[in-house]
């Protein structure tokens, strides 16, 4: 093979007859292992330790005042994680955790420089609905401290909005979610008033203690309270793990003035436009107070959330002691620079008049953030599209020069290289979703779950493989004419920029931002272009090689830490995607992607050494060891308190009323609501005894909502992959809530009748109403906007510390007019968060393994008729 490579390039035939030859340049074989390991080395050595960079925590002792000091935060978030779990309507939430609260604030107000500040506490209660997603999303006594912050004599009318919240999933202490966030917010509140400073705007620091329900108490803030009004721009902060520096991952909307802000003053950046466009594809399970802010209150602002290790997210593990000091440090200092500088931004007082659009936002490497508008980036896009193609085609034409061909012959031979090409991105695409599928089809997703490493093996090197293979069967074909070895390489690498080129061009005309990552990996190709060309390396030998690897290591640093930033932050999200979603598909996908933009040129220039075969078998080995691997206990996804299987599941009492009051159906059992693809298989050998676990898709097919209690708009969304455990003794909730019809009456028109309800609700309770055929709500209590959504409703309530019993009433309209047969189904679902279940309950849920967390309560369900 070797010496056919020589021949490929050490002669050229002449338009005269004479041949010359010239010695074969190709590197050592040994350097193919070496360029390889080179690639991986700088990734560790320069990649990682950046992405994990932070500073060091300030301590009370080391610290002038005016600085946010993590040891003051730290202490606060480990009195809240002491608490414990902190859903709505408990005495946890409502009650400890509002007076620790409160009593904080206090100690505050009292070191206040009341010659500078005034400060005011508010505690809001506050009730409302609104339509979220498919439901209503109804709360009533939910609870917000509110804090006031103003410079002595302040006139502004423009207030800065400071949120976080306090309360918490089931079961979780809510260290990370979002306890480390609240801490954050008390310490920004103690350095900004006890600080000789002066600021223009008025503060809002807003805890809001019903974010989990979800998004309830922002709502009732921003609609109802009387400050409300005022505030302009909001920073929301968030926690889906316990560490890492906080990502920026939603702007505006349409405010660059706002990254402008977070570009001058952040001093530990961390953001991509990629993120943003994800988080707002709805591809993520998650939401965030953001929404509810530009939604409802019509203001902008930025969302900021830690990110990293969120294996623990909504887990009885998300403890004090998985939130690293520095980690808090990092983001309190980020925000205290954000607040005194949005504090004193006289765009406040105009955000209407600013100019408007999106942004194009990313840091590198955390060391410096670059941003600029997104029509700057279109024109950046396509001019460096266009321009790669017009380099391309000159470069092109100089080889037709040296071999003394014309261009249309150039480009004739150009055309199966780039068709190679085409194939070599296809297989480097195809390949890992191809493992990805093969594992899933087996049963075996998620074997990257808690040995990251195997996305190196599983991924990254397959994509490497079927990257490289076509082009190194290309380059190992005997050529025929005038065509040099260094010039048929130099056409696979124009081939790849060629690509990249249309992708950029159509990935533009999408509309997509995070475009600028391909854009960015082709600027950096055309720097090496236009370098060659200026020094004449362009028909040296291989020397052009040099400028292209030179300008690629930046290509690769970007692109490698973007990758390993997106597998950080996603990876552990793909363990509460549910059963539908393949999880592999979207993390092998993802490698891929980034894994080409990182290496597709530096892996093609490895055929410039002898024997690039050896490529090719360093990389099959490496991914056939990574699957053996996978095969493995290394392969299987959980493991005790780190990386938990999710198993959140409702010990169910179903009582079945038919229209004449009589019961049909009184049964019990445990429904399952699986959040991951491999569902209950993990479970199987294990001492938690599934016999009987079935399916309730066929179910769905006939009975309202499954004749399930489906907690909220999550599990609704999700039932069709929920499951059903029989139990054979009958469950005796703590509380059936009490249904009564108080009024039934036919409107003066005759063709509308009135049914008045009260029932006796628990903190949390789902009703389900399905009119019958013929039949159509006309209005109701809850948002007439609401009605003709759905063929089933379902309204969401909950809360805090309003325990009144729910009225509502429903007007109903019958095709036939006749009033006095079934007109409607409600389903009512009554939870006891918190509750531990009778004693066979408790004996099922300590059968589970150690690595899978039961997240588990008692729940009635009733089906009426009326």
């Amino acid at each position: 093979m070797d010496s056919l490579y020589t021949a490929l390039d050490s002669n050229l035939a002449t338009r005269s007859g004479r041949r010359r030859r010239y010695p074969n340049l190709r590197g050592p074989c040994f350097l193919n292992t070496g360029y390889l390991l080179f690639w991986l080395l700088l990734f560790l050595a320069i990649v990682v330790p950046l992405f994990h960079r932070l500073p060091n925590s300030k301590s009370l002792e080391d610290v002038p005042k005016g600085v946010f000091i993590a040891e003051r935060a730290m202490e606060n978030l480990q009195k809240l994680v002491k608490i414990g779990p902190k859903v709505v309507g408990s005495d946890n939430n409502e009650n400890k955790t509002v007076q620790f609260l409160l009593d904080e604030i206090d100690l505050i107000r009292k070191k206040v420089l009341e010659d500078y500040f005034d400060i005011e506490v508010d505690l809001q209660q506050v009730s409302g609905s609104y339509i979220h997603w498919t439901m209503v999303n109804m709360y009533q006594g939910v609870q917000n401290i509110v804090i006031k912050l103003s410079p002595k004599n302040c006139t502004s009318e423009t207030y800065l909005l400071v949120n976080s919240h306090f309360d918490s999933k089931p079961t979780s202490p809510s260290a990370g979610d979002a306890g480390q966030m609240v801490a954050i917010i008390l310490e920004v509140l103690r350095v900004m008033s006890t600080a000789k400073q002066t600021f223009t705007h008025p503060i809002i620091f807003l805890l809001n203690g019903a974010e989990e329900n979800p998004l309830q108490a922002s709502h009732g803030f921003i609609t109802q309270h009387k400050w409300a009004p005022f505030c302009k721009v909001f920073l929301n902060l968030e926690g889906v793990s316990g560490g890492g520096r906080e990502l920026l991952f939603q702007t505006g909307p349409n405010q660059p003035w706002l990254v402008e802000y977070y570009k001058k003053h952040v001093e530990h950046p961390f953001a991509t436009t990629l993120a943003e466009e994800i988080f707002q594809s709805g591809l993520l399970p998650s939401d965030t107070d953001f929404d509810i802010f530009t939604k409802y209150g019509n203001i902008v602002g930025l969302d900021l959330a830690q990110s990293i290790n969120g294996y623990t997210y909504h887990t009885k593990y998300d403890k004090y002691n998985i939130i690293p000091s520095d980690s808090v440090q990092s983001m309190g200092e980020n925000v205290l620079s954000l607040v005194q500088a949005l504090s004193n931004a006289p765009e406040l007082q105009h955000t209407a008049d600013l100019a408007t659009g999106r942004t194009v936002f990313f840091d590198v490497l955390g060391l410096f953030f670059v941003s600029y508008s997104h029509s700057s980036g279109v024109i950046l896009n396509f001019s460096i599209a266009i321009a790669a193609l017009v380099l391309i085609f000159i470069s092109l034409a100089c080889m037709a020069t040296v071999s003394q061909v014309s261009i249309s012959h150039i480009l004739c031979r150009f055309i199966p290289v780039l068709v190679f090409q085409l194939l070599s991105v296809g297989l480097g695409l195809g390949l890992p979703l191809i493992i990805a599928n093969c594992f899933d089809k087996s049963g075996l997703s998620l074997t990257y779950f808690s040995t990251g490493e195997l996305i190196f093996g599983l991924y990254v090197c397959p994509c490497l493989l079927g990257f490289f293979l076509p082009t190194f069967l290309l380059l190992a074909l005997p050529r025929i004419g005038n065509i040099y070895f260094r010039q048929h390489l130099q056409m696979v690498l124009h081939a790849f920029a060629v690509i990249l080129a249309f992708l950029v061009i159509g990935l533009t005309f999408y509309g997509l931002r995070s475009t600028y990552v391909v854009t960015w990996t082709l600027i950096f190709y055309i720097l090496s272009l236009a370098f060659n060309f200026i020094t004449c390396l362009q028909n040296v030998r291989v020397a052009y090689t040099v400028p292209l690897v030179f300008f690629q290591f930046f290509s690769f640093l970007y692109n490698s830490y973007l990758l390993y930033t997106l597998l950080k932050v996603l990876v552990s999200m793909m363990g509460r995607t549910g059963r539908s979603t393949n999880p592999d598909l979207v993390i092998a996908g993802l490698t891929a992607v980034g894994t080409l933009l990182a290496m597709g040129f530096l892996i093609t220039v490895a055929n410039m050494f002898k024997r690039p075969v050896v490529v090719l078998i360093i990389l099959l080995s490496l991914s056939l060891l990574s699957i053996v691997a996978a095969l493995t206990h290394l392969g299987f996804p959980y493991r005790p308190q780190t990386n938990v299987e999710r198993v959140p599941y409702l010990h169910v009492r179903r009582t079945f009323y038919e229209y004449d009051g009589t019961v049909s159906k009184d049964d019990s059992g445990y429904l399952f609501n699986f959040q991951d693809r491999r569902g209950p298989a993990p479970l199987e050998g294990t001492s938690v005894n599934l016999t009987g676990l079935v399916g309730i898709a066929s179910q769905c097919e006939e009975h309202m909502m499954c004749d399930v209690p489906l907690y909220d708009h999550r599990w609704v969304k999700n039932r069709l992959n929920a499951m059903w455990l029989p139990r054979e003794t009958l469950i005796d909730p703590p509380l059936v809530p009490k249904v009564e019809l108080t009024n039934k009456m036919v409107l003066e028109d005759k063709n509308t009748v009135q049914l008045n309800f009260t029932v006796n609700v628990t903190d949390h309770t789902s009703l389900f109403i399905q009119p019958y055929e013929g039949v159509n709500i006309k209005n109701w209590t809850f948002p007439i906007a609401y009605i003709g959504q759905q063929t089933t409703y379902h309204v969401y309530f909950s809360y805090g510390k309003d325990d009144t019993p729910l009225s509502f009433f429903i007007e109903l309209s019958n095709s036939n007019g006749d009033f006095n047969v079934p007109l409607f189904q409600l389903g009512v679902s009554g939870h006891f968060i918190g509750n531990k279940g009778d004693e066979l309950s408790q004996e099922f849920a300590k059968s589970f393994p150690d690595y899978a967390v039961v997240i588990e309560w008692p729940t009635s369900y009733q089906r009426f008729i009326f």
